[in-house]
């Protein structure tokens, strides 16, 4: 019995750090762990090893692991609204993109500034499915690390546009079931309603809590996933 109270206590305030943690990193805004700015992953480390503090010892109030990580989420978001209206701050906190290849010609300058080796060169090129270096119109390594690569026009694949075809707007299907739930938000934005959604699955002989996924595309179709057993 001794035993379960601390146990208790380690996990109370590890659920409490988990969601308060988790809200920080939602009010910071989405972005991918490979578009992190240096900032941004400077703060990210930092908030797990303050989190991490007071989960690992009880005698450490709760509220000195989450005071620091409010100031850092203010920190975040504050720079963020600052980046997002000054380009200056933007290129101090994120930098800037480099050109590596132009015009097909391999930018050694560029490389060497940002420490870019031809191995790592070739292995996003690859990534990016150009086999052939000498089929790079141009490449360009973004602030999050990743590589944009051109292709030269011969070796691009061939659009409508290029045969002079006309396309028609085809936009995003409309996920009307999702895991037997009905949603219906996507239903209403359709045009729709429940009692069509519901003849339309009557006639499969399913009801929505059967439905895996639903979607209604632009051109009128109806897909549907049953759930498994």
């Amino acid at each position: 019995m001794v035993l379960v109270t601390p146990m208790l206590n380690h996990v109370y305030r590890t659920i409490i750090i988990y969601f308060f943690v988790l809200l920080v990193v939602r009010l910071m805004g989405k972005r991918e762990v490979g578009q992190l700015s240096p900032f941004d992953l400077v703060v990210a480390i930092i908030i797990a090893e303050l989190a991490a503090i007071p989960m690992e010892s009880s005698d450490i109030p709760l509220w000195h692991g989450i005071l620091p990580v409010v100031v850092l989420g203010f920190l975040e978001v504050g720079f963020s609204y600052l980046a997002l209206r000054n380009r200056k701050i933007r290129l101090l906190i994120d930098g800037r993109a480099q050109v590596i290849i132009k015009n097909g010609r391999l930018m050694a300058d560029e490389m060497r500034r940002s420490r870019y080796n031809l191995d790592d060169l070739l292995t996003q090129l690859r990534e990016a499915g150009m086999a052939d270096i000498g089929d790079v119109e141009f490449a360009v390594l973004e602030t999050s690390g990743k590589l944009t690569v051109v292709p030269r026009s011969q070796k691009r694949p061939v659009t409508p546009a290029d045969l002079g075809l006309t396309t028609e707007y085809e936009g995003l299907p409309a996920v009307l079931v999702m895991d037997g739930q009905v949603l219906y938000d996507n239903l209403r934005q359709a045009g729709l309603n429940e009692g069509w959604l519901a003849a339309e699955l009557g006639r499969r002989g399913l009801v929505p809590e059967q439905v895996l996924l639903a979607s209604l595309g632009t051109d009128g179709r109806l897909f549907i996933s049953e759930r498994g057993a």
